[in-house]
This record gives structure tokens, C-alpha cells and sequence, in this order.
């Protein structure tokens, strides 16, 4: 696969850099560590709108640029990148699958996404359980009943998606989350990300699509999750190497004590393979194929590497690492989070298990 990014795509990265970097600093990111102020920053969401960020994937037809997962994807890596208290993820990927599964209703509301009046969100995780895939959350005669955890931006969101079961067949499904049916419980996220805690009570549902559309919004939200998560790695890298090049022992720049320039530099090379894997996968949801096994490769890497960066970046930082006053520790936190969320590493590795001993995996490929 050639993963050379086109002129469009840098324009985009480079528009998207250009405005989060200017509006997202560790000084604006500590007004939302005390809890007491939501983080989500509207202005910084309609600045986003206005440049046409919002509508990468939306078609042309409903004001968007018609783009595809693959320059989602980089504009998530700069969401990572500065960790942008924006609920860029859900709404974008949501949008995705109500563009592709939605009825004309539905459809109607992408517009609003283009222009940052609507947001979307999804109810995937369940308590205790690591399947995405199969969800207890049932759907009986257009009502859904059960509980979803960790979903994130519920009181700015217009409409959320939920995976449930209808008669032992998995379905996708969207509900208005201001329902009355809907008993909300806010949840402190070690991220500071608002998530909330949702117990579904005979709630109206209208059924997106099956199986198929499960899958879609799962796979591909699963991957966008890895992109960001490439920023973020990225990111600890590069504030590790500034770090170690500055931080001066025994007279002389720690970077060049040969055990933490090793340790720097499988730092780098854990970003990169997880940039790698991360962009197969985005690559082949982005031609429509079949990319199950790829997605639990991206997301086994997220985990892993995400993990062994955040770990020696601390360790390299010493007590900078944890000081709240430096930026370091958001994106430890955010590390531990991704690495958590849609399975963890040890469940995608049961997942590529599972398809080598079934023969469904080539693994001198």
C-alpha cells in the first residue's frame, strides 16, 4: 500500500493543525481539570465548522468537501495531536454511518453537522462487557431497554446511535438522548472527557440498519479512535525528546546517556508502527473492504504502544511527568483510556487468535 498522502490531504492536515494548535494549549486545557466547567469548547467547535473540517466525509450535496475515512483520519491525528476538547470523534464517525445507512430524515440533519449545530454521539460500551459486537441492550417493538457506559457528550448531542439486540439479531439504532425514558448519571472520566452513564426504559428507537451497520460504525470507530491515539503518541514522543535534549545531569543533556536515547528512540518507533498499522486499516475501510482483521491489529498496536510510550515518557520525564502544570499526564491519561476503550489489547489478540487457527489469516502475509 502506498500510504503517501495527496496535496488535498496535507491542506487538510495543515488547516487542521493551524487552527488547534493556535486554539488548544496546555493553559486553555487546565480551565477544564477542576470538573466544574464541561470539556467542550463551542467556540473552538464552530471555528472548526467555519472552516469546513466538519463536513471532510459529509458529500458536497449536503455542503460538506466529500471526502473519505482516510482524511477523517488525519484531521483526528491533529485532534490527538493537542488533545481538542471537541466531540470531533463521535459526531464525524456517527455522521458517517447516518450518511450511509440513514433515511432521508436522518440524511437531512448532515448539514447541521457541516455546520456545527448538530452533534452526534454513540452508545457502544456496556458494563462488563468487552464485546462491542454483542450487546445486551435489547430493542422490542421500536423501545430499547438496558444500560450504556462512558458515552461521551450526551448533553451536547442531538442524536445518539446505539448497538442493540432485536430478537437475537444485532442492529443499529438511533434515539433522541433528551428523552424523558432516559436516565442519565454523569461520569468522572479519568480524562476529564464528559462521558455519562445511560439506563435505557422503554426509550423509542428507529432502526438504522443490521448487522452490516454495526460493523460499519464499529470498525470504523474503533480506527478512528487509533488515529487519535497516533497524535497523542506522537505528540509524548515529541515532548520526550524536547525534554531529554534540554534536561541537563551531571553537566551535560540527559539525551545523550546511551539507555534513554534507546529508550527515546523505541518510543519513536512505537508511533510509527502504530501510525503503519493504523493507516492499512483506515486504508482498507476507506476502499470498502474487508477490514476486521486490520482493526484488531490498529487496536492491539493502540494499546500496546500507547502503553509502553506513556510509561517511558513519564519515566524519561521523571517528576515533570506527573506535574499538572506541564501537559504531559493528559495524554498519559488519554493513553490508558484508549487503550481500554472497544476491547483491550488482549481481546483483539484472542480476536486474530481465533482467525490463525481458523486459516482466515495468512500470517507470512
Amino acid at each position: 500500500m502506498d500510504f503517501t498522502i495527496t496535496e488535498e490531504q496535507q491542506d487538510i492536515q495543515s488547516l487542521a493543525n493551524q487552527i488547534l494548535t493556535d486554539q488548544v494549549t496546555p493553559e486553555t486545557l487546565h480551565a477544564y481539570d477542576d470538573r466544574n466547567n464541561e470539556r467542550y469548547d463551542g467556540r473552538l467547535w464552530s471555528q472548526l465548522a467555519d472552516s469546513g473540517l466538519l463536513g471532510i466525509t459529509i458529500d458536497a450535496d449536503k455542503g460538506g468537501m466529500g471526502f473519505s475515512f482516510n482524511e477523517l483520519s488525519l484531521f483526528l491525528e491533529e485532534c490527538g495531536r493537542v488533545l481538542a476538547p471537541v466531540p470531533a470523534l463521535p459526531t464525524l464517525v456517527s455522521a458517517m454511518a447516518v450518511q450511509k445507512f440513514g433515511n432521508d430524515e436522518l440524511q437531512a440533519m448532515l448539514g447541521g453537522v457541516v455546520s456545527g449545530e448538530v452533534v452526534l454521539t454513540a452508545a457502544i460500551e456496556e458494563p462488563g462487557n468487552q464485546d462491542a459486537y454483542a450487546p445486551t441492550c435489547t430493542v422490542s417493538n421500536g423501545q430499547l431497554n438496558g444500560i450504556k457506559q462512558g458515552v461521551a457528550y450526551v448533553n451536547q448531542a442531538t442524536r445518539l446511535l446505539v448497538v442493540a439486540n432485536e430478537s437475537d439479531k444485532v442492529g443499529l439504532y438511533v434515539v433522541d438522548p433528551k428523552d424523558a425514558s432516559i436516565a442519565s448519571t454523569a461520569l468522572w472520566s479519568t480524562t476529564f472527557e464528559p462521558q455519562a452513564h445511560l439506563t435505557f426504559s422503554n426509550t423509542p428507537a428507529e432502526k438504522i440498519g443490521g448487522q452490516e451497520a454495526v460493523t460499519y460504525l464499529l470498525q470504523h470507530y474503533t480506527v478512528a479512535m487509533c488515529a487519535y491515539q497516533v497524535g497523542a503518541c506522537e505528540q509524548m514522543v515529541k515532548l520526550t525528546s524536547t525534554y531529554t535534549s534540554e534536561r541537563e545531569q551531571f553537566g551535560v543533556k540527559i539525551a545523550t546517556f546511551q539507555a534513554v536515547g534507546h529508550r527515546t528512540a523505541n518510543c519513536y518507533i512505537d508511533a510509527k508502527c502504530l501510525k503503519l498499522v493504523t493507516q492499512q486499516a483506515v486504508s482498507i475501510l476507506a476502499e470498502g473492504g474487508d477490514a476486521a482483521l486490520a482493526v484488531n491489529v490498529a487496536k492491539a498496536w493502540c494499546g500496546d504502544a500507547s502503553h509502553r510510550i506513556s510509561y517511558a515518557a513519564q519515566h524519561l520525564h521523571g517528576g515533570m511527568g506527573v506535574d499538572r502544570d506541564y501537559s504531559l499526564w493528559r495524554y498519559a491519561l488519554w493513553a490508558k483510556q484508549n487503550e481500554l476503550l472497544l476491547g483491550h489489547t488482549t481481546y483483539h489478540l484472542e480476536q486474530l487468535g481465533d482467525a490463525i487457527a481458523a486459516g482466515d489469516f495468512d500470517i507470512d502475509a
